[in-house]
């Protein structure tokens, strides 16, 4: 009997310490689905303290919650400032058309645009002309002076292609494309006649005092433009919706003289701190060495930063929360990134490549989230060559209701740009996107006055959380350290062999010019 209750005992010991080893992936799914933080999370950053532009209140606002978050979770965390920026905060945007009648205008001034003084600025609107050189614009221009100056094309349809594509005949969608790439080449043509270019031309209308700029950066998508920031210093630039766009361009083109009123709000906040947010799991066996969570923190503001790139930071977050409270004492050190001033040229992360050499010389592994809302479908090796062996470890313990979706290309091409990842890859460290299903992402939420809550999709970003959690976990486990060694890129485009991206310096001082 005795001998019978200890091999009952052992089977059990070893059958637990099996089930230890085969259900971490399993016990990290269950977390993400039944105590899954995500809406919260979305809620707080994207609806309570909205887009996070650099230089910005909510940037630091979203900061200081990101801290609250950790330390509520126990989670050690810290702000490492980087650089400097112009400070700003937006505003309201009040725009209206009040001749030949009365309407509010869908728009709203661009980041960085200066405010109005608290008074609303009527004026009339003029079209860039189509002349026929420099010289002649440069005669024209000083009319510009007291005028609204509306520098975009007008588009010929409000439709997406897809909306075509549904409905219109084969003959009427390939006329209106062909209609629209001869509009198009035309009204190129006419921006380059100026001698100047869409940057530097609001420039020219500021100094020769316009009394704003009006443009509308049409998404191809239903109700969406891209919102960026203002080139002029001392007068509003706003964004208009196509459609109201569209209807002072035919106005104005038929010289009836539309008037706008428009009043902007916003603050120059003189010079501020650029940062990243930096949590992080000890080690306990290799301190040294590391493997990092990643995604931007900062976003444009046309919309709320939603999807660009608030989900891959709820992501990340929803990860380190789950390995906290399921593998608090890790092999390696875990961290994760909340880089910011992304939008500008991966300035927060490549600052920190630059001045963590000793983080990069122990980076394990990195998984970046950035692309919108989409579940994961695609894991490159970013050209390393053995990358194949150890990412394909790891997915292989991802639950196949989440690994199913994905697809893996290895060696694959380094990243030479796109997100965070790519600051670490030409560094020669292997750092990996998870790159995300479309959703329509670069029409309707990259950038757009539509990038809000709603476009959330929760039951994707909750398998992102999975797989970026046990990505982690494996990263951390694993008893061997992965191979930097890079593919032999193929030739480019000119036959010469292909290079590895390199390393670049971020800006440190931005906004100020």
């Amino acid at each position: 009997m005795k001998k019978f209750t200890k091999s009952l005992s052992l089977a059990f010991f070893l059958f637990v310490q099996g089930a230890v080893a085969q259900t971490m992936a399993e016990k990290i799914t269950q977390e993400a689905k039944e105590n899954s933080q995500l809406e919260k999370l979305a809620f707080e950053l994207m609806d309570g303290i909205g887009p996070r532009l650099v230089g910005s209140p909510q940037m630091q606002q979203a900061g200081d919650w990101a801290l609250g978050k950790y330390k509520e979770w126990g989670i050690t965390s810290r702000t490492e400032k980087w650089g400097e920026w112009r400070g700003w905060e937006r505003g309201v945007s009040h725009i209206d058309m009040v001749y030949p009648r009365v309407k509010s205008l869908e728009g709203m001034q661009l980041a960085w645009s200066p405010g109005t003084k608290g008074k609303a600025v009527v004026a009339e609107t003029v079209i860039v002309p189509d002349l026929a050189d420099s010289l002649a614009f440069q005669k024209w221009l000083p009319t510009v002076k007291g005028k609204f100056v509306m520098i975009s094309m007008k588009q010929p349809t409000g439709r997406p292609d897809y909306n075509w594509q549904e409905f219109a005949t084969k003959e009427s969608f390939e006329k209106m494309k062909t209609q629209r790439d001869a509009e198009t080449e035309a009204w190129n043509k006419r921006i380059s006649k100026t001698g100047y270019t869409t940057r530097t031309l609001p420039l020219a209308l500021e100094k020769a005092g316009a009394a704003g700029i009006i443009m509308s950066y049409w998404s191809r998508g239903f109700g969406a433009n891209k919102i960026f920031g203002a080139v002029a210093k001392t007068i509003p630039t706003v964004d208009i919706s196509l459609e109201d766009y569209a209807t002072l361009y035919r106005l104005t083109e038929a010289g009836i003289k539309p008037k706008l009123s428009v009043q902007t709000e916003s603050k120059d906040l003189g010079v501020v701190p650029a940062f990243n947010v930096i949590a992080e799991i000890k080690g306990t066996e290799k301190p040294d060495e590391y493997v990092i969570l990643s995604a931007h923190f900062d976003s444009w503001d046309g919309g709320t930063g939603a999807t660009d790139n608030g989900t891959g930071t709820i992501v990340m977050m929803e990860a380190m929360r789950i390995l906290k409270k399921l593998y608090p004492n890790p092999k390696r050190t875990i961290l994760v990134g909340h880089w910011g001033s992304e939008e500008q040229g991966l300035n927060g992360s490549r600052a920190f490549v630059e001045d963590h050499p000793e983080i990069v010389k122990g980076l394990q592994a990195l998984f970046n989230q950035d692309n919108g809302t989409g579940r994961v479908i695609n894991l490159s090796g970013q050209g390393f060559l053995n990358a194949y062996d150890y990412l394909g470890r790891w997915l292989s313990k991802v639950p196949k209701e989440v690994s199913q979706h994905v697809e893996t290309r290895f060696p694959g091409a380094p990243g030479a740009g796109g997100s965070d990842f790519a600051s670490f890859v030409a560094a020669g460290a292997p750092a990996f996107s998870l790159s995300s299903l479309n959703w329509s992402y670069g029409t309707y939420t990259w950038h757009t006055n539509r990038d809000t809550y709603d476009k959330i999709v929760f039951d994707d970003v909750r398998n992102n959380v999975i797989m970026a959690a046990i990505m982690a976990y494996e990263a951390s486990e694993d008893p061997a350290t992965t191979s930097r060694e890079k593919s032999v890129l193929p030739l480019n485009a000119k036959g010469e062999p292909g290079t590895w991206p390199a390393q670049r310096s971020p800006t440190r001082k931005g906004g100020l010019d």
